[in-house]
């Protein structure tokens, strides 16, 4: 589908306003440094302050560091990338507190998470803006649902963190908080979502242009399914009340009828998209991110390159479709000059005769300005969830009702209804694995099963040196995969500010 005008100037669809016009964010300019300050005159104010809302989707969290947190970090990928300390420290589980990656992620989403607290806070007391009310909950809904998503991350990523929802004081009274407990923090995610759920609609008209990159009922139900499926405390019948509530939305959301079609970037706003971060081709709002996991002429390594187990996962299950759509072996760069390095996991000695593998999940990398999207949520994710959740209530035969619906479309014979409830776990969450391979989701399947440090800890990766044109002898890796490492260090300079902080154990 071709991309239109319906672009935020940050590259987000247009905010559309109640009745029949829409407001072109192309001519709006989103406020990216909120302060309780700036007067909210119009409504044409406050689209743009949502605007600066969703804006944060462009920074480099969501741009490539989710999808290392997740990938990297499981056993979906190596780090790539030349052997970047940062990244390998990620990848065997030796993250130090005072790693600078960490300090930007979690600085970026907590400014994402500020810009919708001061949304909030203005909106409440607005008046005399030429909001309607309708418009004016709807755009409570989006900035509630954008905070419980920034939320999701950090919990994810940190346990823990502090429960910021004023963000309009400089007081280091207010501002030096203790860090909540996991369970305290996926509440007010699960409060946010609530007030999103009532005041979102199924979506803003018929354009797809602007609906799928939009927080809408869909896009809450689906992270309601989510967060109660990953929080400690989980409640499966949450997880399939609202995997259920996705799945019949009146949206019409559906699964696409070729899974390599979601992602030749000539497909983007389908019924299987539930949100995703658009992106302009050569512009300013282009997706950089492709660039650091694809392209390879320009002569050095990608980060998150394939590990040898997860292409022979998709060799075990005979899953060319989805191996082919998310996993590229290249010999030769676009100019057609081997490949400019030596890969240590696959390729030590730079032979011309043996491919190298690339993350190919987004295929146009365009010199740091591709135009491919990224889905933040969509419907496969959720049906294999839902089959998640009815095998952990006991229903087996209806998740292998739901788990054959993913594996009917890439070609793949049907899993018996008769399986025990151990083994359908276990095929789901391969299923899962291969269905979402990059899309940031391994990580988080792996931690919330509990199998994390049995699936490092049993991985058979190595790399190699290159001795005068042989590879050496295999080296293990060695992944210290612990259960205080499944979440990372609190960075240190957040620490040194706040004396309220305290550190993960292990770290």
């Amino acid at each position: 589908m071709k991309k239109n005008a319906f672009y935020l100037i940050t590259g987000l669809a247009t905010i559309m306003l109640t009745g029949l016009s829409c407001q072109k964010f192309l001519t709006d300019t989103p406020k990216t440094s909120l302060t309780t300050g700036n007067a909210y005159q119009s409504a044409t104010d406050i689209e743009n302050d949502l605007a600066g809302c969703y804006n944060i989707f462009y920074v480099d969290y969501y741009q490539w560091e989710n999808v290392m947190l997740s990938d990297n970090r499981s056993d979906n990928a190596y780090p790539g990338g030349g052997g970047e300390e940062t990244f390998v420290d990620e990848d065997q589980f030796k993250m130090p507190a005072s790693n600078s990656h960490m300090y930007t992620d979690w600085g970026q989403l907590y400014q994402g998470i500020a810009r919708c607290n001061i949304l909030l806070t203005q909106l409440g007391g607005a008046t005399n803006n030429n909001l309607t009310a309708e418009r004016k909950n709807q755009i409570m809904g989006e900035a509630y649902f954008l905070r419980a998503f920034h939320y999701f991350q950090l919990v994810k990523t940190w346990g823990g963190v502090p429960l910021e929802l004023l963000s309009n004081s400089a007081d280091p009274s207010v501002t030096r908080k203790s860090r909540a407990t996991e369970t305290e923090v996926y509440n007010q995610i699960d409060k946010d979502l609530q007030m999103a759920v009532t005041n979102l609609p199924d979506a803003f008209g018929s354009d797809p242009t602007v609906n799928k990159v939009r927080a809408t009922r869909g896009a809450a139900n689906a992270l309601l399914a989510k967060i109660w499926a990953q929080r400690p405390d989980r409640d499966y019948s949450k997880v399939l009340t609202y995997s259920n509530a996705v799945i019949s939305s009146p949206a019409g959301y559906s699964l696409m009828p070729s899974y390599a079609a979601l992602f030749d970037g000539s497909h983007y706003f389908n019924q299987e998209s539930i949100l995703e971060i658009p992106f302009i081709a050569g512009s300013a709002n282009a997706n950089w991110g492709v660039e650091l996991f694809l392209a390879p002429e320009d002569g050095w390594q990608k980060y998150c390159v394939p590990s040898h187990d997860l292409v022979n996962a998709y060799q075990a299950a005979g899953d060319t479709i989805r191996q082919n759509a998310n996993i590229v072996f290249w010999k030769v760069d676009a100019n057609g000059a081997p490949i400019a390095w030596a890969d240590e996991n696959w390729n030590p000695c730079q032979d011309p005769a043996v491919a190298t593998p690339f993350n190919y999940k987004q295929k146009h990398a365009d010199g740091w300005a591709s135009g491919d999207d990224y889905y933040l949520l969509r419907l496969a994710d959720i049906i294999l969830l839902n089959a998640e959740a009815q095998n952990e209530l006991g229903q087996t035969a209806a998740a292998a009702t739901a788990l054959n619906q993913v594996r009917s479309r890439v070609n793949l014979p049907a899993v018996s209804s008769a399986l025990s409830q151990s083994d359908m776990r276990v095929a789901i969450l391969n299923e899962r694995r291969l269905e979402l391979a990059f899309e940031a989701q391994r990580w988080d399947d792996l931690t919330r099963m509990g199998v994390a440090t049995t699936v490092m800890g049993a991985l058979n990766e190595n790399k190699y040196t290159c001795n005068g044109g042989t590879p050496s002898a295999p080296i293990k890796i060695t992944y210290n995969c612990d259960k205080n490492h499944w979440i990372m260090p609190i960075p240190q300079v957040e620490i040194n500010n706040n004396p309220n902080l305290t550190q993960n154990p292990g770290y």
